[in-house]
């Protein structure tokens, strides 16, 4: 049960979530632009400063309690647990998750709690409608909200009073890299 389960009759992939198998449907056209964008960002810096890698939903993640997920974006900087023709058995230091209905619930929940128990560092929460991210840094080993970045429509962010446009922020420091910022435009652009 630690490798990948394929339905090779209908070719479903599944992850297994709380010790069940979950079938993962394709993602919506948003999804995948996001996920897209956000690979592009990362696989630029870590190719520029050659400091680890970048992957996508396509990739299995095997935890130690025998939970296998296939995050959104994962980000790995201790190339060691990398294995040539393998998936990955160990923690990446980043992982994203773009929330759809039918995930919402384990990304926010039991998914969310594996990351935090097995160590990964930073963990986005990637709201695709609102066009908003949720950043968490694993302290002391719980999560905490380092914040939440979002884009406003004119309309929204002149209803927003003066306090609250001034506390809005568009950039992330990736906690990871010392120089790494996003601009959370980037990770929405091409979504309507």
């Amino acid at each position: 049960m630690n490798d990948m389960i394929y339905d090779f009759d209908h070719g479903n992939r599944y992850e297994i979530i709380g010790g069940i198998k979950i079938m993962s449907p394709s993602g919506t056209i948003e999804h995948n632009t996001i996920i897209g964008n956000l690979y592009r960002i990362f696989a630029n810096y870590l190719r520029e400063h050659k400091n680890g890698r970048v992957f996508t939903d396509s990739l299995d993640v095997h935890f130690n309690n025998g939970e296998l997920y296939m995050p959104d974006l994962k980000v790995v900087c201790d190339l060691s647990i990398l294995k040539p023709r393998s998936t990955i058995y160990g923690v990446p230091d980043l992982v994203a998750e773009v929330l759809s209905r039918s995930t919402r619930r384990f990304d926010r929940g039991k998914k969310k709690d594996t990351y935090e128990s097995s160590g990964v560092r930073e963990y986005w929460i990637i709201e695709p409608i609102e066009k908003s991210i949720e950043v968490y840094h694993l302290i002391d080993g719980k999560y905490e909200l380092d914040d939440v970045y979002q884009i406003y429509s004119e309309n929204e962010w002149n209803q927003l009073t003066e306090e609250e446009r001034t506390q809005a922020r568009f950039e992330i420091k990736v906690s990871l890299f010392d120089d790494l910022i996003v601009d959370v435009n980037e990770v929405f652009e091409w979504i309507d």
